[in-house]
């Protein structure tokens, strides 16, 4: 990862990044290519989910590239559907003619595309979709024969001669005279994680191995695969990475599912004599995928050259284009009336549904805690035995901000319409659940529950499966023996997200399911509050092991971060040592590993070549990124850091990743005698909330401790940049 800024380095990614078509590069470069080989472009597209607020931007960005590269195709790698209030509302139709006037050439299902196959209605706005699209869907490894919607829709084969508004193994598209077949995948894991209801799914890597061949069978040697498997999704089930070394003879796989921004295309490691090329644009329609190729006559890609297109970049904004704007104008206004309209309702603070460590599907928030409570308020009034309520993280789609709650804001939270099921299940049972839900963690996981009624300890640390410390209802440790019956939604009390005890009980006959929608007994329950202030309560707690941090203290929770983001063990397996003064070495290690920094050269300090040789390298990579200094050749490990040396350290971190931030003060009373940048350094931390001082004073002289330094790291992460 590269820090340190570069003025000249800069403009010249910024120019090769603003040029459309192919450019010049190096390190992607196989010294190959000819001068008459075949050039193709794919224009991609991945998991928009119904954001089509950015559509007209994409299309501007289309006509542009297409312009620039005649020889192009414009792909989409699923999951149109699901995600905002357009899909609420206009259950695609309204992302299928705005992709009918950008001209796509193909797209795959992705597994939200099947989200509403347990509604009354069943798939028949796919099947609608499908048939209103100008171009063909693919699904290789999809049977769609037992749903009779899809009557006529499907032909698994691989041809040429396809049609708009049909389902296909696999095309075969002429590009300047040269055959181009692309196929589709869906991930297996879609039955567990929508709602396929007679679709069902084959083994991915028998469908590829089957469609290659019968692509090769009719002479076509350049292949796409339009995977909807997630670049590096769980290998339980599918991912792109494995789709390329398993099966040979695939060129491009055009991906989605996991939601992976690929700043550049990824060469996949294989043990066949052709590569293959890996890309994914990220989600919502944040960029348009852009992936030059040059094929050799046989088929073999040569040279290659990708990167995104930003299509919401605030600083080099992308135009609407006119005709894509007039098409998606009435269904915004529409969609604006219903955004409008108050719930009646105001949020004191903002409701938590971000992503990330913590968040809804790797953490306790407090918007988990609000939906939780209004599910088990919901089902006491229908059966006064409901004792605890569950909710999925994955079916918590955004945030509320603070002000008035509208509908539209509460349908974004909960676009799936899911339904209330009454479950009983026994303790032992209530257990395996919660084993399965914190099975990934600190891995995010759409399966991750939140609770009312339940307070649940984990080891996050521990083997999947033996994870789950403790499970207490309403503060009484639960008896596995006995039953309890607990309010969930339909999707995920049927099985949804790989739950097999929850699948086993729904076969034994042991759900009720009302058919409350779970969004209407949200806006119920916050009829019924004073005021929305729902706080994180300590009901999913995962466990440190270290003995002297307080339980339930700020420094247990910041701590807690840095432990599970593997940024501390502790001065040793049990203990932590809050108080003890933080060193210079310490210092050093804890930000070099928070910004995933790695030393190019050799220490040059000559007092550290006693230290581990991995506190080496992390003071080398912070030296050499300019976040410390030595005096006279030597680091001075042992040292003690203030508080004001901490602060600067963190400044000059933030300032090599941001744009700088000047004239910024702080109202403390005690800086006044430090240099400017020092200054400086102590108001930026202010500023982000990193710190906070006390009585006025921000005691800059003080000696920074352990706990302060998780407090301060803990708070920073959200600034750190990452980039692949």
């Amino acid at each position: 990862m590269k820090w340190v800024k570069s003025i000249a380095a800069t403009t010249l990614a910024a120019s090769l990044l603003a040029t459309p078509g192919f450019a010049a590069h190096a390190a992607d470069t196989t010294p190959t290519a000819k001068k008459d080989d075949f050039k193709l472009t794919i224009l991609h597209s991945n998991d928009t989910h119904a954001h089509v607020e950015a559509a007209p931007q994409r299309a501007t960005k289309v006509k542009e590239l297409r312009a620039a590269n005649p020889n192009s195709l414009l792909l989409d790698a699923g999951d149109v559907f699901s995600g905002t209030l357009y899909f609420n509302q206009f259950s695609g139709e309204v992302d299928m003619k705005l992709m009918n006037s950008m001209g796509y050439d193909a797209m795959v299902f992705g597994n939200h595309e099947f989200d509403l196959g347990s509604s009354p209605e069943g798939h028949a706005a796919l099947a609608k979709f499908v048939k209103g699209a100008d171009f063909p869907l693919l699904g290789a490894n999809l049977d769609f024969s037992k749903d009779s919607l899809f009557d006529g829709l499907q032909f698994q084969t691989v041809t040429k001669d396809f049609e708009k508004g049909k389902i296909y193994n696999g095309i075969i598209k002429e590009v300047d005279g040269e055959k181009v077949g692309i196929f589709g995948l869906t991930t297996e894991e879609t039955p567990s994680i929508s709602s396929v209801a007679n679709v069902q799914f084959a083994n991915y890597i028998d469908s590829a191995k089957k469609t290659v061949a019968e692509f090769e069978k009719q002479g076509v040697n350049k292949i796409i695969a339009l995977t909807h498997l997630g670049f590096d999704d769980s290998k339980d089930f599918d991912n792109d990475q494995l789709l390329a070394s398993t099966v040979e003879g695939i060129d491009v796989i055009v991906g989605g599912h996991t939601h992976t921004k690929l700043d550049k295309p990824v060469k996949a490691e294989t043990s066949f004599k052709d590569p293959t090329i890996i890309v994914q644009t990220g989600q919502y329609s944040e960029n348009l995928g852009e992936l030059d190729l040059t094929f050799n006559d046989n088929g073999a890609v040569v040279d290659y050259f990708g990167q995104l297109h930003a299509l919401n970049d605030k600083e080099k904004p992308v135009a609407a284009d006119p005709e894509a704007a007039k098409l998606l104008a009435p269904y915004s206004e529409k969609i604006t009336a219903v955004k409008q309209q108050s719930t009646g309702n105001t949020a004191v603070s903002t409701l938590d549904g971000k992503r990330g460590l913590w968040g809804v599907r790797a953490g306790e928030t407090n918007l988990g805690n609000l939906i939780t409570d209004g599910m088990l308020a919901g089902a006491k009034k229908i059966d006064p035995e409901v004792q605890f309520a569950f909710q999925n993280g994955g079916g918590i789609r955004a945030s509320i901000d603070t002000g008035d709650i509208t509908v539209g804001e509460v349908m974004t939270v909960m676009p799936f319409g899911n339904a209330l099921g009454i479950v009983k299940l026994t303790g032992a049972e209530i257990y395996d659940i919660v084993e399965h839900s914190v099975k990934e963690f600190p891995k995010e996981f759409g399966g991750f529950l939140h609770f009312s009624g339940l307070q649940v300890e984990f080891d996050g640390k521990a083997p999947a499966g033996k994870r789950v410390k403790s499970i207490k209802l309403n503060g009484k440790e639960l008896d596995k023996a006995a039953y309890y019956k607990a309010a969930t939604n339909t999707f995920t009390a049927k099985g949804g997200d790989g739950y097999e005890t929850l699948a086993k009980v729904y076969a034994d006959g042991r759900v009720s399911e009302p058919g409350t929608i779970d969004y209407e007994m949200f806006i119920q329950h916050l009829d019924t509050l004073k005021k929305v202030d729902p706080k994180v309560e300590g009901r999913i707690i995962a466990t440190i092991p270290f003995t002297d941090i307080a339980k339930g203290s700020e420094t247990e929770g910041y701590v807690r971060d840095l432990y599970y983001r593997d940024l501390t063990k502790g001065t040793s397996a049990t203990t932590y040592s809050p108080n003890a003064n933080l060193t210079r070495a310490q210092a050093a290690s804890f930000i070099s590993r928070a910004l995933h920094l790695e030393a190019k050269g050799q220490a040059t300090f000559s007092d550290i070549a006693n230290l581990n040789p991995a506190t080496q390298k992390e003071i080398t990579a912070l030296a050499e990124a300019g976040i410390v200094q030595g005096v006279n050749g030597k680091f001075n490990p042992d040292a003690k850091v203030t508080r004001a040396q901490l602060a600067l350290m963190f400044a000059r971190a933030y300032d090599l990743q941001h744009d700088v931030k000047t004239g910024l003060k702080a109202d403390f009373s005690d800086i006044s005698k430090y240099d400017a940048e020092t200054q400086n350094a102590i108001a930026l931390m202010k500023d982000l909330k990193i710190v906070s001082g006390a009585n006025g004073k921000f005691i800059p002289g003080n000696n920074a401790t352990r706990a302060h330094m998780a407090k301060m790291l803990s708070n920073y992460i959200p600034y750190v940049k990452e980039s692949k």
